[in-house]
């Protein structure tokens, strides 16, 4: 049995534990981590999943990023203790979050990872998006949680800095913070 929560700031380290048992040395150095620095995270879609005796079993995160001016969140990371891979805690972890992303009113998704993998939630490959070096393109993929909400969208990934979000506000949350989605009436 395992219990959804929400991440807050004390459980930090052990989701950074999680993370550097789950993926290889040098992890922060990826390109997707230059966009994530001095960034808050979306509080309210990352999530958690604790089993037996609050073991920490799954964790996902979302942060803020820019793709032509317009609002996206990028997923990642998303891990899973080597213990319980392959039981669907990974789905658990993606479909609940991004119902959860989908009902704050966020409109697109993106991440980097492996199209198999990925693919089975809707997600595809993202031509015209660049990630910042270096990156493999068949690697960036999108979702839209709104039909047609990647049409046009193309450039350079950048970092949501907040000074050009208008319509943005800080979310206060039990335990964390985060950036609520942009307001989408411009």
């Amino acid at each position: 049995m395992y219990e959804l929560c929400p991440e807050t700031p004390a459980d930090t380290p052990e989701v950074e534990a999680l993370l550097d048992l789950c993926f290889a040395p040098g992890r922060t150095a990826l390109s997707s981590y230059r966009l994530r620095d001095g960034v808050a995270p979306v509080g309210p879609l990352c999530l958690m999943l604790r089993g037996d005796f609050g073991a920490l079993m799954g964790a996902i995160r979302y942060w803020p990023v820019r793709v032509a001016g317009r609002p996206v969140l990028l997923l990642g990371p998303v891990a899973v203790h080597p213990t319980t891979q392959g039981e669907g805690l990974g789905a658990l972890l993606m479909r609940e979050s991004l119902t959860r992303a989908a009902e704050m009113g966020w409109q697109r998704v993106m991440l980097v990872g492996d199209l198999p993998y990925y693919q089975r939630f809707g997600f595809w490959n993202l031509e015209g998006v660049e990630m910042p070096p270096p990156t493999n393109p068949d690697r960036v993929l999108g979702l839209e949680l709104v039909p047609g909400a990647w049409a046009g969208i193309t450039g350079t990934v950048e970092r949501e800095t907040g000074e050009s979000a208008p319509g943005q506000r800080e979310m206060r949350r039990e335990g964390g913070a985060g950036l609520a989605p942009p307001d989408h009436s411009a």
